[in-house]
This record gives C-alpha cells, sequence and structure tokens, in this order.
C-alpha cells in the first residue's frame, strides 16, 4: 500500500476494526504535499482567527465606539460559533463529502472574514464573527478527515505532525501579525486588515481546492442524529458561553446555571446516544469510535495539553503587556519560541529512536509540568523576560510537542476510515475546547489575581500562581497520557498474538 492513495473512484472503507493503515483513500494523482499544504492552509486560517482580533481590541473601540460587552463578542463570537459546530461539521462531511465541505466551510469563513473587514458598526461585526465561526466548523474538521483517508503509514504521522505545528504556529502568529498589521494601519484602515487579510489566502486556496481535493464523496444513506447534533450543540454552548463571558461579566448568577445546565445536558446527550444505538441507529458518535484502543485517555490528555498551552499563552502575554509594558507585537515575538518549540517537536518526534516513542507522551507531560513550575519561579518576581526565560519557553515547547504529537497520531491510530469524521471531530473539538478553557480558566487565575493597572512584580506573581495551576492540569494529562499508551500497547501485543 503506497503512503498516498491516489486512486479516483468511490471510497472503500476499512472494517470496524482498521488499524493505522487500514482501508484506502482516494486523491487525485498530484504531488501529495500540495494537497497538505492547501488543507493546513485552511486549518492555519482558522487557529489564527482564535488569536489575531486580540491586539486589535482597543482601536475596534475607537473606531466603532464599542461598549465593553460588545468587544467581549466580538473576540469570543468567533470561538463559540466554532466550538459549538465542530462536531456538525462533521458529520455534515460525513453525509456530503469532506472536500465539498471543506471547500464550503472556506468559502463561508473567506466571505465572512470580507463582511468583517467591511463592518459598519459594532453589531454587524459580531454577527460577520459568528459566521466566521460557523465556516470554520464546516471545513476544520474536513482536514483531519482527508488526511486519515488520504495518508497512510509514515504519511500519516508526518501530516499529524504537520497538523500540530500549525496548531501551536497559528495561535503564535495570531498575535505577532495582529500586532504588526494594526500598527502599520495600512491606508489608514487601523483594525480592518486583520480580518482582510484572509480574503487573498482564502480565494488562493478555493482555487486551489478545486484542482487538488481528492475525490471523497459521503455516505448519503448514513443517519444524521439530528436529536443528538441539538442536545450536543446545546450543551456545547452551554459549556464555551460563560466560560468565555464569565470573568469579564464578574461571572454573573446566569453564568452558573449555564454551566450547570450544560453538565445535565452532556448527561442527556449519553442517554439520547444510547438509546439511538439500541434502536439500530446511527448515534453522532459511534461506540466503535469510544472504544477504540487509548483514544479516550489520548483525548483526554490532548484536551489538558491544550488547556495548558493556550491559557499559558494567553497569561503570558498579558503579564508583558499589563505588567512590564510591553506591546501587543513585542509580547508576541516574545511567545514564539515556545510555538517554534511545539512546532518542531511535532514535526521531528518520529526521527528519535523508536523504544522511546512509547514513553515520550507520559515522560513529556510530567517534565512539562516541572518545568512550568520553575518558569513561574524564574518570573515571579517581576523581572524582565530575558534570554533564560525565553530559552526556557522554547523547552516547553519542545516537551509539549514531544507529548502532544503520539498523543494525537495515538487517538486516532486504531480509527477506521469509516469513522474518521467521528473521531476526528471528536479530537478536534476536543482540541479547540481545551483552548477555551485554557483562556478562560487560566486566564481568570491570572487575572483574579491582580487589580489592573498592576505593578511588574504583581503580575509577577499572578504569573506564578497561574503556572502552578497549568502544573497540576498538565501533572493530570501525564496520568492520562500513561493510560493511553498502556492500552494502545496491550492492544498491540493482543492483535500480535
Amino acid at each position: 500500500m503506497t503512503d498516498l492513495q491516489t486512486r479516483r473512484g468511490p471510497v472503500r472503507t476499512a472494517p470496524p476494526t482498521g488499524a493505522t493503515g487500514a482501508g484506502t483513500g482516494t486523491a487525485p494523482a498530484t504531488r501529495p504535499g500540495a494537497l497538505l499544504a492547501l488543507v493546513l492552509g485552511g486549518q492555519f486560517m482558522a487557529v489564527l482567527d482564535t488569536a489575531i482580533v486580540n491586539v486589535a481590541v482597543p482601536t475596534v473601540r475607537t473606531d466603532l465606539h464599542a461598549s465593553g460587552a460588545a468587544l467581549q463578542f466580538v473576540v469570543a463570537g468567533y470561538t463559540i460559533a466554532y466550538a459549538v459546530l465542530l462536531i456538525t461539521g462533521a458529520r455534515l462531511g460525513a453525509r456530503y463529502g469532506y472536500s465539498r465541505l471543506f471547500q464550503s466551510g472556506l468559502a463561508v469563513f473567506t466571505a465572512a472574514s470580507l463582511a468583517c473587514g467591511l463592518a459598519p458598526a459594532t453589531g454587524w461585526l459580531i454577527g460577520f464573527r459568528l459566521l466566521q465561526g460557523a465556516g470554520a466548523a464546516l471545513m476544520v474538521p474536513q482536514v483531519m478527515s482527508i488526511i486519515q483517508r488520504t495518508f497512510t503509514g509514515r504519511a500519516r504521522l508526518r501530516a499529524l505532525g504537520l497538523y500540530s505545528a500549525v496548531l501551536a504556529g497559528g495561535i503564535a502568529a495570531g498575535q505577532v501579525l495582529g500586532g504588526l498589521l494594526v500598527s502599520a494601519d495600512l491606508f489608514g484602515s487601523g483594525w480592518r486588515p486583520v480580518f482582510l487579510v484572509n480574503l487573498p489566502i482564502g480565494l488562493v486556496l478555493l482555487a486551489a481546492g478545486a484542482r487538488l481535493l481528492p475525490d471523497l464523496p459521503g455516505d448519503r444513506e448514513r443517519g444524521f442524529d439530528l436529536p443528538g447534533l441539538l442536545v450536543l450543540g446545546a450543551a456545547l454552548g452551554l459549556l464555551v458561553v460563560p466560560l468565555v463571558l464569565g470573568h469579564e461579566l464578574g461571572w454573573p448568577l446566569w453564568g452558573w446555571a449555564m454551566l450547570g445546565a450544560s453538565a445535565l445536558m452532556f448527561v442527556l446527550f449519553a442517554v439520547v446516544e444510547r438509546r439511538i444505538a439500541r434502536r439500530g441507529g446511527q448515534p453522532l458518535i459511534n461506540g466503535r469510535v469510544l472504544g477504540a484502543a487509548g483514544l479516550l485517555p489520548a483525548v483526554g490528555a490532548v484536551f489538558l495539553i491544550m488547556l495548558a498551552f493556550a491559557g499559558f499563552m494567553f497569561s503570558f502575554a498579558l503579564h508583558q503587556q499589563t505588567g512590564l509594558g510591553r506591546s501587543a507585537l513585542r509580547a508576541g515575538l516574545c511567545s514564539a519560541p515556545i510555538a517554534v518549540g511545539f512546532g518542531a517537536a511535532s514535526l521531528y518526534w518520529q526521527r528519535l529512536p523508536r523504544r522511546l516513542h512509547g514513553v515520550l507522551p507520559p515522560l513529556g507531560t510530567g517534565l512539562l509540568a516541572v518545568g512550568y513550575l520553575v518558569l513561574g519561579r524564574m518570573l515571579g518576581d517581576g523581572s524582565g523576560v530575558d534570554a533564560a526565560p525565553l530559552l526556557l519557553t522554547a523547552v516547553l515547547g519542545l516537551l509539549a510537542g514531544f507529548a502532544y504529537a503520539p498523543l494525537f497520531g495515538r487517538a486516532l491510530a486504531r480509527v477506521a476510515p469509516a469513522d474518521a469524521a467521528d473521531a476526528s471531530g471528536l479530537v478536534v473539538t476536543a482540541v479547540q475546547l481545551g483552548q477555551v478553557v485554557g483562556i478562560a480558566l487560566l486566564g481568570s487565575v491570572f487575572l483574579g489575581a491582580v487589580d489592573l493597572p498592576v505593578s511588574a512584580r504583581g503580575s509577577g506573581h499572578a504569573l506564578l500562581l497561574t503556572t502552578v495551576a497549568i502544573g497540576g492540569v498538565v501533572a493530570l494529562a501525564a496520568g492520562f497520557a500513561a493510560r493511553a499508551v498502556r492500552e494502545d500497547g496491550r492492544k498491540g501485543r493482543e492483535e500480535q498474538g
């Protein structure tokens, strides 16, 4: 079997018990690198837009005379729509075709980006941001499904490494690029280029997609599970909205009520899915996916690693801007080492001796927990971010990547291509929710420990408290990672025996 399947025609899927290389996909007889660059380009734009708008908030406030609550919805509306609709986007791709949904989502995202850049008032901007998030939710799950169905073996592992690098790079690049565009004030346009920059990229990707995307038709006869979609969408919405808006609004009572209702809706979702499965229907998340060896603990570890990573990036940027008085651009540049380390480890972990691959996730997360604590001690007195802390952040990025990338591969390794959409939707939702929860919870730890304006020492103390919390989160991730490795190893021995 070749690393990239190049046969046209209907997709043939493997049995539910297929392993990593099981099953085939279809792709045009073109360079696999071009296909990967196309789908990861769409992924990069989606990740970029979770961070790029943050640095433009002050100019949006001045230009549109926006209130604080309106600005929160400008920033958070995209994330809310994106997180809530990801599972829906995955199921639509499985039903109507992954390539078709990728192109459709990319078109919606690109058009919404143009509309955001031209928005005449805050209300319009909020609406277009929601639409932009919906477009990303349609597009992003198809990236993983396309990778799962067109790449096998080492090529798939390389593709997953690049995917992980894009996730880390997009977060850091958003802060840097946003600072550059706002500072440049091109033609007096202020904040608008942070959205308009997506237009030429999106148009190029749309044109390339028409030629490069593989023929991966969906299964129109597959059940849609509308009750499951509605219940899960409500559960995610009730979870994400208060997490995103809670701190800014002072954690009102309605926020806590929504969190409680979210827990109940998740329980109801489990009940609905079991009932659909008992009746012979097709639940939103197939039981075969949840039963794949090592999947759930790997997803849990991935969620916690991204929670810690995104929460640290957010708090680290706040410390530099509020406590040390640095510009958004400089703060973004200082976040580059950890993102570069994360991306490099995600790309090259496979080059380490194979005997180390199994221990990388638990060992990496264990060392990462200690590293965050050491960094907190280094910066806790409010001293500047000089060479030594930046070098340590690069090491933290390496450790995070060495843990995250193998776990990401393990989460999908034993999922049959027929279940790729369900699995990719689950994993990508965990990644996105990890970022949302990390920024909300760990950002609240940092902001709850300071009274703005804050001194450098006070901000350093808040960062120390935040890194202690991060260390606890990553230590928990180490436990999940160890369990994922054990389950995957046991399954491998059973298959060999």
